[in-house]
């Protein structure tokens, strides 16, 4: 994938993440899942852009950015606060403060926004309605792509994950066959 294609994905993300004072980060001690399709990606990226990172990658149930010694994120500049793969980061980070999870029981994918005291940018998204519609309409766009290219095992060991500190901001019917990886 180009590098302008991915810019254009980030193109509605905000610059509020490298002005971030909070303790918690978002780039600490979290494990967002990675498709094959956007390691393969990244890996690209890192390459393309003359970035070396030994053992980019760890995996559990699933893959995901290994974390460093201070439980950050590889990817994350500590001296920056930014992110060295910005341009193609994995679809959570994107859609981030909006999280997801998946009701079997109704069929449904539940959306979720974090609490404010985790993330700043909550309080800016929140209080603008069409910042949040205009978010969550590209938030639920990455997260379903990211849904959509995770096999069965990966799926449900994310969905394993509590995320406390969020409140549910809205639901959607789902494809039988991401469904079908929750059997």
């Amino acid at each position: 994938m180009s590098d302008k294609k991915e810019h254009k994905r980030q193109s509605n993300f905000f610059d509020v993440c490298t002005k971030c004072k909070t303790s918690f980060s978002c780039c600490n001690d979290t494990t967002p899942p990675i498709t094959l399709e956007r390691r393969k990606i990244v890996e690209t990226y890192l390459a393309r852009k003359g970035i070396f990172i030994e053992n980019p990658f760890a995996e559990t149930e699933y893959v995901f950015p290994r974390i460093d010694s201070d439980k950050y994120c590889v990817f994350h500049d500590k001296q920056t606060r930014k992110c060295l793969i910005h341009d193609v980061k994995p679809e959570t980070c994107v859609a981030g403060p909006i999280t997801f999870d998946i009701n079997k029981k109704t069929g449904k994918i539940e959306w979720h926004i974090k609490m404010e005291k985790i993330c700043p940018l909550v309080g800016i998204v929140y209080e603008n309605k069409k910042l949040l519609r205009d978010h969550l309409k590209s938030a639920k766009k990455e997260i379903l792509r990211l849904v959509s290219g995770l096999d069965k095992k990966a799926l449900q060991g994310i969905l394993k994950k509590e995320e406390p500190e969020t409140f549910k901001i809205g639901e959607d019917n789902i494809e039988m066959d991401i469904l079908n990886k929750l059997v």
